[in-house]
């Protein structure tokens, strides 16, 4: 009897989930795509995306709760819609990517959703943690990056870039005041999980505190040309 072949294959090691959280204007975009560009320079395959978004459906109900011009959207009605985006952000993306062994980046992910519909709008934070926890069954990031932004400094950033801003951008700096501090709640509640940064600091110095913070996560394989990640 023939003994089946054994594969020289290295099967993908389970990927890593790196979220990226904050106030608006805090650089969390700046930061995920300098991170995404380091790992790929390191040779990984990184799946770089944001929420609401990173899907077809996502990116429809991203216009839904952000734009101007849909009328008045409730507390509760702005929670599902992005807990409903959030599931098939999970599902559709991010799942799959883990499971090839790519670093998945993603710009906000459920701390946003218990801060700005939580503290911001005045739901029950934990009804919110709940019920984000049941639409991504219980995904969570490795590692979460929270940005530091106070609500002044945010509002100077996101004028500087553009002077546009969204339905929730928009809201008066007491929302953002009380969605810092609900940030800064949940860091301090699981200190090891984040890594709490002030986006004050240059961008760079930002980024090297991200990368030796990252870096030591990504699997080496042995014998792998890449397996020093630095």
């Amino acid at each position: 009897m023939t003994e089946p072949a054994v594969s020289e294959t290295t099967p993908p090691q389970p990927g890593i989930f790196v979220a990226f959280e904050g106030g608006d204007g805090a650089g969390k975009s700046t930061q995920a795509r300098t991170l995404a560009e380091t790992l790929r320079a390191n040779g990984c395959e990184v799946v770089l995306t944001r929420e609401p978004g990173g899907t077809s459906i996502g990116e429809k109900l991203r216009s839904l709760v952000l734009d101007h011009g849909h009328g008045e959207v409730d507390a509760r009605c702005e929670a599902l819609i992005f807990a409903a985006a959030r599931a098939a952000h999970a599902t559709q993306l991010i799942r799959p990517a883990l499971a090839r062994g790519a670093v998945v980046i993603t710009d906000r992910y459920i701390d946003s959703s218990v801060a700005y519909q939580g503290a911001g709008r005045g739901l029950p934070a934990v009804e919110v943690a709940n019920l984000n926890a049941w639409a991504t069954e219980e995904l969570r990031p490795h590692v979460t990056v929270l940005l530091d932004v106070s609500p002044g400094q945010g509002r100077d950033r996101r004028t500087a870039n553009d002077g546009a801003e969204d339905r929730l951008e928009s809201e008066p700096d007491d929302f953002h005041a009380r969605i810092r501090q609900a940030f800064l709640t949940l860091a301090a509640q699981d200190s090891e999980h984040y890594l709490v940064l002030d986006a004050a600091l240059p961008v760079a110095e930002l980024a090297a505190f991200v990368a030796a913070r990252v870096l030591p996560l990504i699997p080496r394989v042995p014998g792998d040309q890449h397996e020093r990640l630095d």
